[in-house]
């Protein structure tokens, strides 16, 4: 990483030691619907995507890819389609989303992708923040949703679902199918040959792509505005850092309303021409990555976390024989990529012993996720512990941390064999990083976005007096040019000694554990010492329970079990050794449920509303402040026969 003074300053401003990104895009790639036509020309009968329908493999090539887009571009056209407007698409990721987007990007309009689990009044929400005129709605349960929102959605001309299982008796004329418009484009192309082509060569890299909405954590989602620009620069940034090629599977699974999936997973589909595979469904997922064995893995933080759980749960569920395999040669994995870190040579007895643990256990456990092919896993969204990354290198998987938001998309990640664990990596190639007086970290490059939609006075504070993005994140550069991220600088804890403290970082430690499925650090100068609330993961807990039997009936009883306190406090104690004396914890209490996106406890991205947790649960944070044993809380139970019902229970505090 190279650091410049700025004029007149005294922040420096971090580049990469890889130069300068590309040039101006040139007009006939500027936006994404002329690079898929290049890409249609160029590849014609290869195969583009698989989708996995009833346990087969349906494949589509780059020219039916064509057909689809072309056919209903020209049907929202004849709709009343106008160059600028905008369509909102809700559903899983399928072949049908994608022709979507890039269909409504031809026509001259803009996308928004809304989370498949978003509630109806987020729908609604996102619906009218955006000015969306069409609605794509995957299947009855997003239709459903739409047609309770439908007053309330009066700009909506037409809702367009691609999967019409259970539909087949709505006769609403609001309601069509996918296939109703590409036949509407067909006509209309009958009528106005050679129109397509026309209205692509009338986009312009500066206009707006996609309307992404933010996360949401302090307030309501903001539409960021991404231009066609935008996105492709995103991917040249790290052309030569995170090279894609057309030889590539890539797994389509993290949600497209999130941006790295719009940029890393359509756009470089784009540009690239790799074979995107879409799994069948989220049960599904798991088999269906290990039969593809992708070359490309990007998953958000959360999927990471859950990949470990899993190796660590079936090593724990496997034989004897293998139990003491895994525990003999992973801390040998772990001393070479120690060693490698620290730029020091690798005895040939451990390079030895390395290949006889990647015979015998490391390969085949990468095989039952699927990673044997891997060449790029990256991690984005929230800030994934350095444990988990290091458990991935050990295993054979060379994870890397990118660093981004919804504003700026990539801004640092690592480079290939420049792998540091605490660090987010170093500026992409034409991104420029500063660290502000109060730690903040701020961006600047061709690929951070055009600003808020309906917000000019937002647009204008994000951005400081030399044109950098201020993204609200606290960061510092260390000695070597990598980035260190800490946490929100809203959210860095203040600790009694005086010192600022990340309870991010707290927080990605405990989740390393098997048994931990979140948890909210809390701490604050005035309140002496952190505390934590902690979800179990039920499913590892249980089957601990059931091996050390441990008798439960529900959650929330498995929750509370002394011995399970006990299991937690050790995976506490384990990381408050690696903690300052300041930051460690000393009380949690064990959450009767998990934290719930839809109780807007966490965002869509699965990230922690703070605000709103510290005050739905404050009767805990004043237990373990005032020194109280437990807290009487009211909980909904689940029994196994489907029946539900409301029981008061003690949520203990445990003393650390």
């Amino acid at each position: 990483m190279v650091a410049q003074e700025v004029p007149g300053k005294t922040a420096a401003v971090y580049t990469s030691p890889k130069g300068a990104q590309a040039a101006s895009l040139p007009p006939d790639m500027d936006t994404l619907p002329k690079v898929f036509l290049r890409s249609v020309a160029k590849y014609g009968e290869r195969i583009a995507m698989r989708k996995k329908r009833y346990g087969i493999w349906q494949e589509y090539t780059w020219q039916e890819c064509y057909r689809h887009v072309h056919d209903f571009c020209l049907g929202l056209v004849s709709l009343g389609l106008q160059r600028g407007e905008k369509v909102a698409i809700i559903g899983e990721n399928d072949p049908e989303f994608y022709w979507a987007e890039i269909a409504v990007h031809a026509g001259g309009g803009t996308t928004t992708a809304i989370f498949t689990d978003a509630s109806p009044q987020e729908l609604g929400y996102i619906v009218s923040n955006s000015d969306a005129v069409f609605l794509l709605a995957h299947d009855q349960e997003q239709c459903d949703k739409a047609l309770e929102l439908r007053e309330k959605m009066p700009n909506i001309r037409k809702v367009i679902y691609w999967e019409a299982r259970g539909l087949w008796s709505y006769e609403d004329p609001w309601l069509m199918s996918f296939e109703a418009v590409e036949q509407l484009g067909q006509q209309y192309a009958a009528q106005h040959p050679g129109v397509f082509e026309q209205l692509v060569a009338e986009g312009k890299g500066e206009d707006f792509a996609i309307y992404s909405y933010t996360s949401g954590t302090t307030s309501l989602p903001k539409g960021a505005m991404i231009r066609h620009r935008n996105l492709l620069h995103a991917n040249w940034n790290i052309e030569d850092i995170a090279p894609r090629y057309p030889t590539d599977n890539y797994v389509s699974f993290s949600p497209l309303a999130w941006i790295t999936e719009q940029s890393l997973g359509l756009t470089a589909h784009l540009l690239y021409g790799f074979q995107v595979n879409f799994p069948e469904g989220p049960d599904t997922v798991q088999n269906d990555i290990r039969e593809i064995a992708p070359s490309t893995l990007l998953f958000p933080s959360r999927i990471w976390e859950g990949m470990a759980r899993t190796m660590q749960v079936r090593i724990n569920d496997s034989s004897w024989l293998n139990r003491l395999m895994y525990r003999l040669f992973l801390p040998v994995a772990y001393r070479i990529i120690d060693l490698e870190d620290e730029r020091r040579p690798v005895p040939l007895h451990l390079r030895l012993l390395r290949l006889v643990g990647e015979f015998a256990v490391l390969g085949p456990l990468r095989d039952k996720i699927g990673m044997t092919r891997a060449r790029d896993a990256i991690t984005s969204g929230a800030a994934l512990s350095p444990d988990i990354l290091r458990f991935f290198r050990a295993v054979g998987v060379e994870l890397k941390s990118l660093y981004g938001s919804t504003e700026m998309q990539v801004a640092t990640m690592h480079y290939p064999r420049a792998v540091k664990l605490a660090t987010v990596g170093v500026p992409a190639p034409g991104v420029e990083v500063k660290i502000a007086e109060d730690n903040e970290i701020r961006v600047r490059s061709r690929a951070v976005f055009g600003g808020y939609y309906g917000d000019d006075k937002k647009t204008a504070e994000s951005f400081d007096e030399d044109g950098f993005f201020r993204t609200g994140d606290a960061g510092y550069v260390d000695p070597d040019g990598h980035l260190i991220y800490l946490d929100r600088v809203s959210d860095m804890i203040q600790l009694a000694n005086g010192e600022s403290f990340s309870p991010q970082y707290i927080e990605g430690r405990l989740k390393f554990s098997p048994y931990i499925q979140d948890v909210m650090a809390v701490g604050g100068f005035d309140m002496h010492f952190v505390t934590a609330i902690i979800n179990i993961n039920f499913e590892s807990v249980a089957r601990w329970a059931e091996k050390n039997r441990i008798s439960f009936t529900t959650f929330v009883d498995l929750s509370q079990k002394p011995q399970v306190y006990d299991l937690i406090k050790k995976e506490v104690e384990r990381v408050n050794e690696t903690l300052p004396p300041a930051a460690r914890i000393k009380k949690f209490v064990i959450l009767h449920k998990t934290f719930d996106a839809d109780e807007a406890e966490l965002t869509r991205t699965r990230k922690l509303r703070r605000r709103a947790l510290e005050q739905k649960y404050g009767q805990m944070l004043d237990a373990m402040y005032g020194n109280q044993d437990a807290v009487l809380v009211s909980a909904e139970v689940k029994y196994r026969d489907g029946r539900t019902g409301t029981v008061e229970t003690a949520v203990r505090v445990c003393t650390v």
